[in-house]
């Protein structure tokens, strides 16, 4: 990228307008700790928050790895980009006049900024458009659904900017276009009309449709959704991505909801514009959607910005509601909640299918009880692992432990994990304190086989002992011997929650944690040494590992093809995992009567068959061939 240099003047208004914590944010959930901020540090393997940000002084520090500077510095280390480079996207962001030091590069610059700011105006004006479209005679029948169906009162669509999408085919067009003369090509970047696939003019991509706004933090226009008024598909149509619209970085409605997200530290995500709208006019302000889609990383980080607990609660609709479809919709946000690094609650509604249904028969002081009551995500599928079975019944009973026992193997911190396991096993015993106990071990039991940290050998063959010898040892040589892929073995064994099985293995890659631990100087690390020293106080042990410290001819022959090595060593230690798995649904779906329990037999079946499949996936990614060996080259990197 040819950066122009930057007048000193829009570097200085730039840093004015920075605000480190809403760019660091972005990309490191916070958490509110006094005047400052804390969070797991982006530059190292942090395992526990050394990442400080102070709003006061616009800095930010690891504790850890020492990284440290203000927000363009972060930026930079992040993306590894140049300094002109991050000031011109800041400057686009907070748009400041870009000003350089070579005139002949000033124009260009500008010329992209006013590019964004006749989009931000076509798309106010479009929105004007709808609205007063929704006022004519032509719109009367999508008024009258505002007021008689959705029960809107004419302030609240005013402060929604809600408006109507006439009918024809180029009407928008006309408008924008033959009347306001705005060049066709910023129409069409704008999301407003589509190129007609005959390559002869263009239509509206809105038409007959209630037209939803949908703002910005700064309350500008930057994209629609539009609710069809017939029988039309979709039901919903949104703008597609532009310049100024990235879907899975917006939340609708955020831009009236955050001061009462942060006042009530606690934000209340919908699924719907209405839902969102009607809870708006209910007063209960903290509400926002997400667009019809998961709810993303992105736009949980931005909720982040407001509530320093973290705390969001999720309302599902009622007519989806269960722990597979609670899932999806949140995405991957769960395992930020299954972390402990947010407070992710899930309301379902008894009685309507979602909140603007319920607060047409329901106040809204009711739907804040529901809130309040709302239980966390993991109590949540504790309670559907429940719905509607009787524990007295054995083939039920087992198959409320199987759900129980999944869900507790995806909670990652240990702690967490324990309160759980004594819930769940409060629940199963059922009042009968003499069986807590007896449950609450084998639970914890089955959850390890569940995790599979590889202390229960009754399910190893000799062949799989043999592989896992091997394919923990060659991840352990390679870490010793090959700084590089130290961060793609560690990323490698997170990505599966891969844990070293064998009690030897285990024993070194805890020393080698606990010297990284305490060493600050990552870079400078001489590893093997201090293993040496560390590793004399545990002679039998060491004796088991000194072979994996020596630079043999195998070693250096695996390092020259390492990202294939720790691929294919990774694939077999879940490949070994997997087996495991199969074995283990293979024996309950034997022991399983078929005829008084055909669901969970085939809950068992369907279990087998999904670890088959996974490891035959295993088995091709194990399997090294000419086109990985061309792909992959000849490097290494000998310590």
């Amino acid at each position: 990228m040819n950066v122009p240099r930057l007048h000193p003047d829009t570097i200085e208004q730039v840093k004015q307008r920075l605000d480190i914590v809403d760019i660091v944010s972005e990309h490191v959930v916070l958490k509110k700790q006094g005047k400052d901020f804390t969070g797991l540090c982006p530059f190292h393997d942090d395992k526990s928050p050394s990442f400080s940000v102070s709003p006061s002084k616009q800095f930010y520090y690891c504790f850890s790895c020492g990284a440290g500077g203000n927000a363009i510095k972060f930026l930079m280390e992040l993306g590894k980009r140049s300094f002109s480079e991050i000031v011109l996207d800041l400057a686009k962001r907070y748009q400041v006049a870009v000003q350089t030091l070579e005139p002949e590069q000033r124009q260009e610059l500008q010329r992209q900024l006013s590019v964004r700011e006749q989009l931000y105006e076509i798309l106010a004006l479009t929105a004007r458009f709808y609205e007063h479209a929704l006022n004519q005679s032509h719109g009367k029948f999508a008024l009258e659904y505002l007021q008689n169906d959705r029960k809107l009162d004419q302030a609240t669509i005013q402060q929604f900017q809600l408006g109507y999408a006439p009918g024809g085919w180029e009407t928008l067009y006309g408008y924008l276009v033959e009347q306001k003369h705005y060049p066709v090509a910023l129409v069409e970047k704008a999301g407003l009309i589509v190129p007609r696939k005959t390559g002869d003019g263009y239509y509206d991509r809105f038409r007959d449709r209630l037209m939803i706004p949908i703002l910005d933090l700064q309350g500008r226009v930057i994209a629609f959704g539009g609710r069809t008024l017939s029988d039309e598909q979709p039901k919903y149509l949104n703008s597609p991505e532009t310049e100024l619209f990235d879907k899975g970085n917006t939340l609708y409605g955020l831009d009236k909801a955050r001061s009462t997200i942060a006042k009530q530290d606690q934000a209340v995500v919908v699924e719907g514009y209405f839902d969102v709208i009607a809870l708006h006019a209910g007063k209960i302000t903290n509400a926002v959607a997400s667009l019809g889609t998961a709810l993303s990383i992105g736009q949980a980080k931005q909720l982040f910005k407001y509530t320093d607990s973290n705390r969001v609660i999720f309302n599902l609709d009622a007519d989806r509601a269960g722990v597979q479809a609670v899932e999806q919709a949140v995405g991957k946000v769960v395992s930020l909640a299954y972390q402990g690094e947010m407070q992710l609650r899930v309301l379902s509604i008894p009685d309507g299918k979602d909140p603007d249904d319920f607060l047409k028969t329901h106040s809204a002081a009711s739907y804040q009880d529901l809130l309040d009551g709302a239980p966390l995500l993991v109590d949540w599928q504790i309670q559907q692992a429940l719905v509607g079975k009787d524990l007295k019944q054995s083939d039920q009973f087992q198959l409320v432990v199987v759900e129980m026992v999944t869900l507790l193997g995806n909670l990652p911190n240990p702690t967490i994990r324990t309160h759980y396991i004594h819930r769940c096993a409060e629940l199963l015993s059922q009042g009968n304190s003499r069986m807590l106990q007896q449950i609450e071990e084998d639970l914890r039991l089955q959850v390890r086989g569940q995790r599979w940290h590889g202390r229960s050998q009754k399910w190893q063959t000799l062949g799989e002992r043999t592989l896992l010898e091997e394919s923990e040892a060659l991840l352990l040589r390679l870490y010793l011997h090959s700084p590089t892929y130290r961060g793609a073995i560690v990323e490698a064994l997170d990505a599966q929650d891969l844990e070293f099985s064998l009690s030897h293995h285990r024993f070194l890659w805890r020393q080698i944690v606990e010297v990284e631990q305490s060493n600050q100087d990552q870079q400078n690390l001489d590893l093997m040494s201090l293993l040496r020293d560390r590793c004399t106080d545990f002679p039998r042990e060491m004796t088991q590992v000194y072979a994996l410290f020596e630079l043999n001819e195998k070693t250096e022959r695996d390092i020259l093809r390492a990202e294939l090595g720790i691929r294919s060593a990774a694939a077999a230690l879940e490949e070994i995992l997997c087996e495991k798995r199969r074995r283990h649904f293979s024996d309950l779906w034997k022991t399983t009567d078929f005829v008084t329990n055909p669901e969970l037999a085939h809950h068992y079946q369907q279990k087998m068959q999904s670890e088959v499949k996974r490891i035959q996936e295993l088995k091709h990614l194990r399997e090294v061939n000419f086109v990985d060996l061309a792909k992959v080259p000849i490097v290494g990197e000998l310590s």
